[in-house]
């Protein structure tokens, strides 16, 4: 079988390999006669436990699965116990499959964080770091209830931006509604009545009232057409490269790129900090969370890396490299002298998630108005062009 590692190497630098191995024992005899350290495998086979619970739709709740274990944790109930009581109450088939294989690691004897590297579909390489951080340090319980954290104000960075777009999108959504039934049945129908008059019509009016009359000539071909063009929109906004070009689109713009810049370092700082306060190495956890980062911004993180582990300054060194606000700067180095780095990068990323959440509410506030007032105008303008010619003949007989 082959097996798809991350893994610590020589001089701590993290590589990411492929292996065939018969099982994961000998996986694990294999990467140690390299001299490396695992962090996490999968199985690159294609009837992985990825591929069954994509099969079946459903994704591995990870959050409610870490709070239902810190409960019965708590209470005295011992690890396997308490993976037991999980799995037997657990309706999802996948789910609880995943469960189960869990369980029956952890009767073999294996430690909880081989366990969970078995089910890489279900548990991501920094939820297994944590765990094992925390088996050196027996706080289990610790670090199980940080993870909660972080997933907890993660969730509530991200449900706040969904809501201050959700106004937005229901008004633009509605407003190009009513503009279509306008251009697409009132205004046929308002040209039947101008049929006599020609080219009496003001320019804007006749314009309007062709368009009308186009539409209603060709009907079933302007609604294939609009539905098709809606499912090709939708098939291109899917696509990786399409959205990759947005992306680098977006990060070019002056004021945008800058607060998605902003935001992702918040992220970074939030994920590096919770891999810190578990115990795990600086060099080691900044290796780990380079995919949260755009390409550029990881091109910056290698070079920090390589500095660091030359025995440079953290913050000094992230400073150089882009990867600092002023306001992290500050303490970044509060928290390198007093020894609270992963503390501090917390911080310094609610802070910032604080901000941008703020920025995203007043744009809202301020975009919510000016999209009315444009959707009310395209209405309004419509409106008036189909009426102009009743007010010009009031005008004519009066």
């Amino acid at each position: 079988m082959r097996y798809r590692i991350r893994a610590v190497g020589q001089a701590n630098v993290v590589v990411d390999l492929e292996i065939d191995a018969g099982s994961e024992q000998e996986l694990r005899n294999i990467a140690t006669g390299r001299g490396l350290r695992l962090l996490s495998a999968r199985s690159a086979e294609p009837g992985s436990v990825r591929a069954a619970l994509q099969a079946r739709g459903q994704r591995f709740p990870l959050l409610l699965f870490n709070q239902e274990l810190l409960a019965l944790l708590r209470a005295g109930i011992p690890l396997a116990e308490a993976v037991a009581a999980l799995a037997e109450k657990e309706s999802r088939p996948g789910v609880r499959g995943v469960l189960q294989g869990l369980l029956r690691a952890l009767r073999e004897g294996r430690n909880l964080s081989a366990a969970l590297e078995a089910e890489p579909a279900a548990f991501p390489e920094l939820y297994v770091a944590m765990m094992r951080a925390a088996e050196r340090t027996s706080d289990l319980d610790l670090a199980v209830e940080r993870y909660i954290a972080y997933q907890q104000q993660v969730g509530a960075l991200r449900g706040k931006l969904v809501s201050a777009a959700i106004y937005p999108v229901l008004l633009l959504g509605v407003g190009g509604l009513v503009v279509l039934f306008l251009l697409g049945y009132v205004v046929p129908r308002f040209s039947h009545i101008y049929q006599d008059v020609g080219n009496d019509l003001p320019f804007m009016s006749r314009l309007l009232l062709d368009w009308g009359q186009f539409i209603e000539a060709h009907a079933a071909a302007g609604a294939i057409g609009l539905v098709l063009s809606a499912l090709a929109a939708f098939a291109v906004s899917r696509h990786p490269a399409f959205r990759a070009a947005l992306g680098r689109l977006s990060w070019r713009l002056p004021l945008l790129g800058e607060r998605l810049r902003v935001f992702q370092l918040a992220r970074f700082y939030r994920t590096l900090g919770m891999l810190l306060s578990g115990g795990i190495p600086v060099v080691v956890a900044l290796g780990m969370v380079g995919g949260l980062l755009t390409h550029g911004l990881r091109a910056s993180l290698d070079g920090a890396i390589a500095r660091i582990r030359e025995g440079r300054g953290f913050a000094a060194t992230l400073a150089a490299g882009g990867l600092t606000t002023p306001v992290a700067m500050r303490m970044l180095e509060v928290g390198e002298r007093a020894g609270n780095l992963g503390e501090m990068l917390t911080r310094a990323a609610e802070f910032h998630e604080d901000d941008t959440a703020r920025q995203v509410e007043w744009l809202t506030r301020l975009f919510g108005p000016l999209l009315m007032l444009f959707i009310g105008c395209a209405i309004g303008l419509i409106v008036v062009l189909m009426y102009l010619p009743i007010f010009q003949l009031a005008e004519s007989i009066g």
